[in-house]
């Protein structure tokens, strides 16, 4: 069976807090592990979790970019999209694009031939039609 994990839980697993929650979560986890389960975590997953560290627990952008990296490290946790390979990008937490831009462009890009935006700085980007 695989399993997708949302936001809600993804975060308690990186931060483990609440506590309570952080147990369940990675109870639940062990569980899947031991019975050959694989567990999924979508691009919109990690996107919504990239902000969520920042807002609600004041983590900063690096360091939210090395806790979801960190995440899919063991190879227990398998992202759906193309985050990891943007989570590779040098200096992500002050490039231009960020983050989230670049996983836009990057999931467009295996539908699309061309990106269209008003944002200057994704013109780094290949196949990117600056308006």
């Amino acid at each position: 069976m695989t399993v997708g994990l949302d936001t809600t839980v993804f975060v308690r697993l990186l931060i483990g807090k609440p506590e309570d929650q952080f147990a369940r979560a990675e109870a639940y986890l062990d569980e899947l592990y031991f019975r050959g389960d694989q567990v999924i975590v979508s691009d919109l997953v990690v996107a919504e979790t990239y902000f969520a560290l920042q807002y609600h627990y004041q983590i900063s952008k690096a360091d939210a970019l090395a806790f979801i990296a960190r995440a899919f490290e063991s190879g227990d946790i398998k992202p759906t999209g193309l985050a990891v390979e943007i989570l590779r990008t040098p200096a992500l937490a002050t490039a231009k694009p960020g983050f989230v831009d670049r996983l836009i462009h990057a999931e467009y890009l295996t539908q699309a031939d061309e990106v269209a935006t008003f944002e200057k700085a994704s013109s780094k980007l290949k196949s990117v039609h600056v308006l």
